[in-house]
């Protein structure tokens, strides 16, 4: 077999495999539609749960995620936008940076049932703060910490070296320099990395299942000691358990609402990451 015959078989190869996936996609995004909503109507987001997820809605699980992924997203933020721009303005040391991206990427693949055990165990079992809002909230956001940081390394790192050197020139301290020319631009990477890794933290039940999350028997919290009821553990639980094929049909709704947020998610970031490439091309 000639190059030319091997590259157009891994051509045709990667473009089977692309529209495979595509289709796998489609399906579930079909499925979860057609089933989910006709389930959907201004009830089901605004009234709560009753009769073991039989009737009623979603309401404390729509509040108790959007709980969840704001703390996570309050607490994340700076700490990833402290350390990137430890890592690119003030940390010299090639073998270092290089050391810390790789534990970096190496978070971002860690399976998240592993930062569900760690969380467990350090806060549950250590710290004894047992099933509550902070401990949902700090292990979320240790999950999408990486994916942050690394969005936002990248928007730093691409920023044109001559904009450091123009700073320095006019006799901008360190601080003045980041304040003045790093965030400006780093405001994509930081908006679209908070999305992204809101999407992830979304769509996750083994992180928060036995630290954060009941089932039932909870509406707002008045501490953060206390714990939510989620959509993601929501879904679980009826998708196992019930057996009433009404309840299972709330889930399929639960699902819905959830995926529709995933994915709203996700499309701000790329819309916002859009605007921002385009204002910034003019």
């Amino acid at each position: 077999m000639n190059r030319r015959a091997f590259e157009k078989l891994g051509i045709a190869f990667s473009g089977a495999l692309a529209v495979f996936g595509c289709l796998i996609l489609g399906f579930i995004l079909v499925t979860v539609w057609v089933r989910g909503a006709p389930v959907l109507d201004l009830a089901f987001l605004t009234e709560p749960a009753s009769g073991f997820g039989q009737s009623g809605g979603v309401r404390y699980q729509i509040l108790g995620t959007l709980l969840l992924m704001t703390g996570a997203a309050l607490v994340c933020l700076p700490v990833a936008l402290g350390s990137v721009l430890f890592t690119t303005e003030f940390l010299r040391s090639p073998l270092l940076k290089k050391s810390f991206r790789s534990l970096i990427y190496s978070l971002n693949a860690m399976p998240t049932v592993l930062f569900g055990l760690m969380g467990y165990i350090v806060f549950g079992v250590l710290l004894d703060t047992g099933v509550s809002w902070l401990t949902g909230t700090l292990i979320l956001a240790i999950m999408i910490l990486p994916t942050l940081h690394i969005s936002l390394l990248e928007t730093v790192e691409s920023i044109p070296t001559r904009y450091r050197e123009a700073g320095l020139a006019l006799g901008l301290t360190p601080g003045q320099l980041i304040r003045s020319v790093i965030l400006p631009h780093s405001v994509s990477g930081l908006v679209t990395g908070t999305l992204l890794g809101l999407a992830r933290a979304a769509g996750e039940t083994a992180a928060i299942m036995f630290t954060a999350t009941v089932f039932s028997g909870v509406t707002v919290p008045r501490s953060f000691s206390e714990p939510v009821t989620t959509l993601q553990t929501h879904i679980l639980v009826l998708a196992q358990e019930a057996l009433d094929p009404q309840a299972v049909s709330q889930a399929w709704g639960a699902a819905f609402v959830l995926l529709m947020g995933v994915m709203g998610l996700i499309a701000l970031a790329l819309f916002w990451r859009t605007r921002i490439q385009m204002e910034a091309q003019r």
